[in-house]
């Protein structure tokens, strides 16, 4: 059995060169078409991450009341971390408040640097972006040293509705990309295997049977999506490294991060392999249903 798996390799790897420029074709269809899922893949995963990254970072704001003292504020941190769900309460004074508002706002804000309008706050963080509205509503009910408990409620909402929606359409979008690609490689193979149609029916008519047919086009097909996925594995290796460098800094000053290479590119390469691999065999036996039958 093994040295029959061992020719029907053999067989396979010279049915490639001996129909050359019909493999090339099958090969080139499959790198186009990894090729795309592999960036689609990258886009995905990036705009999942990014979402995460602004729900994450919608936090709570707690406005302390005017004339607080410290020891005022030390118990209201304390109630502020009894909260349920909250994973860190962070102090920030109205000094500070006003000079991050005249590094975004300019020189115009220096006038109430005397008579500072704002409050101090305390920047409260949620164990989860779900638990965001509640603690705000937790907060606004120690009213004896809170002014006001705001989220930013609009635009936050917004946020976890578009982290939502990319959640969903990216999986959506990399099923119906893949069902695409199964498509077009399993046509294309399906094109190759049509022209050997003659080959076939002389296996046939000298007593081969359905399973020893089978076999050399099976593994041809796996042969032709393992070289089909070499170019998409080198853009996914060194094209999104490269990328990655580019523009992550950009990202990182605004608080936001791109999938760290480390954790993309060996996953991805080996899914474009197998899913090449796969869709290749897959597709053959599929194709050349149709000439076994009796």
């Amino acid at each position: 059995m093994i040295r029959t798996f061992f020719r029907h390799l053999t067989e396979s790897i010279k049915s490639l060169r001996r129909n050359g420029w019909m493999s090339i074709s099958a090969i080139s269809a499959v790198t186009i078409t990894l090729a795309l899922l592999a960036v689609f893949a990258a886009i995905i995963m990036n705009a999942v991450k990014l979402a995460d990254d602004m729900e994450k970072n919608v936090d709570v704001s707690v406005f302390v009341v005017t004339g607080a003292n410290d020891e005022d504020r030390k118990e209201l941190e304390k109630e502020l971390n009894a909260i349920a769900h909250v994973d860190k309460v962070t102090f920030s004074s109205k000094d500070e408040q006003l000079a991050k508002i005249k590094g975004s706002y300019g020189k115009a804000w220096d006038l109430f640097e005397q008579d500072n309008p704002l409050h101090d706050v305390y920047i409260v963080s949620a164990t989860d972006p779900q638990y965001v509205k509640g603690i705000t509503e937790d907060a606004k009910d120690l009213t004896k040293y809170v002014q006001d408990a705001r989220y930013g409620d609009d635009l936050s909402d917004k946020i976890f509705s578009i982290a939502k929606g990319v959640r969903t359409w990216g999986l959506v979008g990399s099923l119906l990309l893949l069902f695409i690609a199964m498509f077009l490689i399993s046509n294309t193979i399906r094109i190759t295997i049509i022209s050997r149609q003659r080959e076939i029916q002389i296996m046939r008519l000298v007593g081969a049977k359905n399973g020893y047919i089978r076999w050399p086009f099976f593994l041809e097909g796996g042969w032709i999506g393992f070289l089909g996925a070499l170019v998409p594995v080198a853009i996914i290796v060194f094209g999104y490294q490269q990328f990655y460098y580019v523009a992550n800094p950009v990202m990182m000053r605004s608080n936001y991060e791109l999938v760290a290479p480390g954790t993309f590119i060996l996953p991805a390469a080996i899914g474009v392999v197998v899913i090449g691999i796969l869709i290749g065999s897959i597709g053959s036996v599929i194709s050349m249903r149709r000439f076994l039958k009796i």
